[in-house]
């Protein structure tokens, strides 16, 4: 902390609560991120040295702060964390369910609809080639299936009534590419978009960049950097599959440009750049308030 008004937080477990209860006291707070704190800590880790590490980072040029969250964007983000946790439960138990049945030569084509179907038909008839207690057991693991599915549907159903309250979720789900789970991703991921100052930056915060290990004026470019918010990033690239997927079925002059990069460039990295220009736009929509209009080439 300094000894004006502004009090420095670093950005970790909390933080926003803790920024928002200081900020009632009248006072105007900070958060830095971590990892720009970490390189002023000095020898061994403790409160001291932590605090004596902020003090250091604050006071550097161009130091950049963590936009301090509301209370309804963290509640959006509490969804879809829950909902990533219910999402990987499925896909546990769905590839448990498989395995377990693919040992008594019972399979089922590839997909999460082909597996429930085949519960259907094990709960319906007594199958002669499964044991009474392994029956038993599958049953019980589709039981919890079927009570992930019901609760990952009101987790979305909530996201749904969030999204249709948030004018910057709406604006954002008109970019091509981005549907309802990214769009309020992004809305409570980023309140305030003017951290940014400019669309290249917010990719490179979401590490849709290539690493850069430059030097002597030469430029080495390498793969993205993955820095940033993974979730987000998994998100735009996800979109931007949809988006090179339909690319392709359409005609060449509905997207010349993703065309021109496929001729010279492979899909996944065609798919980087989608999600690149997409974040681009979902920077640009969110700092001007506007609503995605596409320019005719």
């Amino acid at each position: 902390m300094d000894g004006s008004t502004q009090r420095h937080l670093e950005a970790c477990a909390t933080s926003h609560y803790w920024a928002r209860q200081i900020r009632e006291l009248g006072h105007d707070v900070r958060l830095i991120p971590p990892a720009y704190v970490k390189p002023y800590v000095q020898r061994q880790k403790n409160d001291a040295a932590d605090a004596a590490a902020i003090c250091e980072a604050v006071s550097r040029p161009h130091m950049r702060n963590v936009p301090i969250k509301t209370e309804e964007q963290q509640g959006a983000l509490v969804l879809h964390r829950a909902r990533d946790l219910l999402t990987r439960q499925r896909t546990m138990i769905l590839n448990a369910i498989r395995a377990h049945l693919a040992e008594f030569g019972i399979v089922a084509p590839q997909g999460p609809r082909h597996v429930v179907e085949l519960l259907t038909q094990l709960q319906g008839a007594a199958s002669s080639t499964l044991p009474v207690v392994a029956k038993r057991a599958i049953m019980a693991l589709a039981a919890q299936l079927a009570s992930i599915v019901q609760q990952i549907r009101a987790l979305e159903c909530d996201l749904l009534i969030w999204h249709r309250t948030s004018a910057a979720s709406q604006r954002l789900a008109t970019i091509p590419g981005i549907g309802i789970i990214t769009a309020t991703a992004l809305a409570a991921s980023v309140p305030d978009a003017g951290v940014f100052k400019s669309g290249r930056q917010f990719a490179a915060f979401l590490g849709l960049v290539p690493r850069q290990n430059s030097s002597g004026g030469k430029s080495r470019l390498g793969h993205i950097s993955k820095m940033g918010n993974g979730d987000l990033r998994k998100l735009l690239v996800v979109g931007a599959t949809s988006v090179l997927r339909r690319a392709r079925a359409s005609d060449a002059s509905q997207i010349p440009w993703v065309h021109a990069l496929l001729e010279r460039k492979p899909a996944q990295v065609v798919t980087v750049a989608i999600a690149n220009k997409t974040a681009r736009t979902a920077w640009a929509l969110l700092s001007h308030e506007a609503v995605y209009r596409r320019i005719a080439v």
